[in-house]
């Protein structure tokens, strides 16, 4: 019989297995309620979900005027967050970010600095095309996204709790953008593709959108519960076969200790344990969106790409042949999981 691995102790499993089955029941509701004004994209709502269940950020990429900003605008209501969108461009300062001290004068004439926040004091913040902000501007919200706390003028101010950043990407316009290195993209826990809709819910959608009613957001949970919920995941058991294939996928998709035996020249680099993170984390998420107590098997595969699509990069000799990312990680999972 395989092994289990349990993060409560035994006396408590019972209250954690009732936990479980309310939590699934209260994520069953936002989704019911996401799906009222998000037509389709299943999975990449799932995927959001997930991330935010992780205690972590996403990085959404698509083309213009599929819903992304729509989509966050949802999640943060239904979930019952505060939320903030910054428009990153070339000209965006970290200031403009973090926020900034000004000096007041008092009647007496007596003057003091006052820290004024920043968009980044909030929930979750929606960073829009945050590949067009400069690298400067960049590391201060990667900076904040590690640390969750910002400094400024020499003093750590702590963000709200929780605190989650869903940053978008246009993947067809490169000209005036700053590609994010690869050790902020690994800030991320999931790179989450979204595609067009299919035609059955482009057209639920236009009829939805383009009358006189509109649907109002309610909040079907509260940061609190948000949280609560966050540390539920944190205590599912990962069972010893669903732990190995995660330390073989992720293992075996590094140049140096390659599951597949082209990888070593295919690869430049691979995955490091921050990968394993969050593909444990994201999986745990996504057995409670299941209503299941426990991750299998299922879980790592669908999570494999979005975990692992932006923690590989082929190297000079693989790309102009045209190897790609995409095609090469269900191999990696078949070899993994297999």
């Amino acid at each position: 019989m395989t092994s289990i691995r349990i993060s409560v102790p035994m006396s408590d499993l019972d209250d954690t297995l009732a936990g479980f089955a309310a939590g699934a029941e209260r994520m069953a509701h936002v989704r019911a309620a996401v799906a009222r004004e998000i037509f389709g994209q299943s999975e990449v709502v799932e995927h959001c979900l997930s991330v935010l269940l992780a205690g972590g950020h996403g990085l959404i990429v698509g083309v213009p005027g599929l819903g992304k900003t729509k989509l966050v605008d949802v999640l943060a209501g239904t979930l019952g967050l505060s939320s903030r969108r910054v428009q990153c461009t070339p000209d965006l300062m970290p200031a403009d970010i973090l926020g900034s001290e000004v000096l007041d004068q008092d009647r007496d004439g007596t003057r003091r600095f006052r820290f004024i926040e920043g968009p980044v004091f909030t929930e979750l913040l929606m960073a829009d095309e945050i590949n067009r902000a400069s690298p400067r501007t960049q590391s201060a919200l990667l900076q904040a996204m590690a640390e969750r706390r910002v400094a400024v003028a020499g003093v750590n101010r702590d963000l709200p709790a929780p605190f989650h950043v869903l940053a978008t990407q246009n993947p067809l316009e490169h000209e005036g953008t700053y590609p994010l290195p690869e050790a902020q993209l690994d800030r991320f826990l999931l790179e989450i593709r979204i595609d067009y809709p299919n035609v059955e819910d482009e057209q639920a959608m236009l009829l939805a959108t383009t009358g006189v009613a509109a649907v109002q957001t309610a909040p079907v949970l509260d940061a609190a519960g948000l949280m609560a919920l966050q540390r539920l995941v944190r205590t599912m058991p990962v069972s010893e076969r669903v732990l190995g294939a995660i330390m073989r996928l992720v293992r075996g998709a590094r140049p140096q200790t390659p599951i597949l035996p082209e990888l070593a020249s295919l690869l430049s680099w691979g995955p490091g344990p921050r990968a394993a993170q969050a593909l444990m984390l994201t999986c745990r998420a996504r057995a409670l969106l299941h209503q299941r107590e426990a991750p299998t098997l299922e879980d790592v595969a669908a999570l494999a790409a979005p975990v692992l699509r932006h923690r590989l990069g082929l190297g000079f000799a693989a790309r102009a042949e045209g190897a790609d990312i995409e095609a090469l990680i269900p191999r990696l999972v078949a070899a993994a999981l297999g």
